[in-house]
């Protein structure tokens, strides 16, 4: 059998429902794990989010008397919160680290105002969302590693430290080699930078 046979028998078994006992058609894909979208919306009710993220105020009570088609509801309404504050949050840790690396190599006048007109631009929103979205999809939990990292990066200082700036002048004196080390012959004056 041919690749490309291969591949056609493969693509019919994907979209060929099977029949069912009464001549019906039985779903080839299995429903929403409906308990356990209800023990996730319980655990939501727990936090005290529940009104934030699904825009109902829920008890433990109710959600054990939700309808399936409810915890469905409710599921997608929770998703979506979910996926909107993830966004929100890599976005926001990205267009920070990218003020940052581009505040490094250019003087920005005003980096707050900088950084708002970027997370308000429109065509930026969409397109990082878009990205966002794809790399859930494929990455899944590493997006969570990955913005864990965006949000350390936040917070390092990438000036230079007064420390190290020191010990490289004094590195590059005149009466230093170019390791650091005094010149042969040469005096240095106590309390001066090169001397120790």
């Amino acid at each position: 059998m041919g690749e490309e046979a291969a591949l056609a028998e493969v693509m019919n078994l994907q979209t060929e429902p099977e029949p069912g006992a009464a001549g019906g058609l039985v779903p080839t894909t299995p429903g929403p794990d409906i308990p356990a979208l209800r023990e996730q919306l319980a655990v939501l009710v727990s936090t005290g989010k529940a009104k934030e993220a699904i825009g109902v105020q829920l008890t433990h009570e109710q959600v054990k008397r939700l309808s399936d088609k409810e915890v469905e509801k409710f599921t997608k309404c929770y998703e979506t919160y979910v996926g909107s504050k993830t966004t929100e949050s890599l976005i926001d840790s990205f267009i920070f680290l990218v003020s940052k690396a581009v505040g490094m190599s250019v003087n920005i006048k005003d980096i707050d105002a900088y950084q708002k007109e970027l997370r308000n631009d429109y065509i930026i929103n969409k397109e990082l969302s878009n990205l966002v979205g794809n790399l859930a999809l494929k990455c899944g939990q590493f997006v969570a590693v990955a913005n864990a990292a965006l949000i350390t990066t936040k917070h390092i200082d990438f000036s230079p430290q007064p420390r190290l700036v020191e010990e490289l002048s004094e590195q590059n004196h005149p009466s230093r080699d170019k390791y650091g080390y005094p010149l042969d012959g040469v005096d240095e004056v106590l309390g001066s930078a090169t001397a120790k």
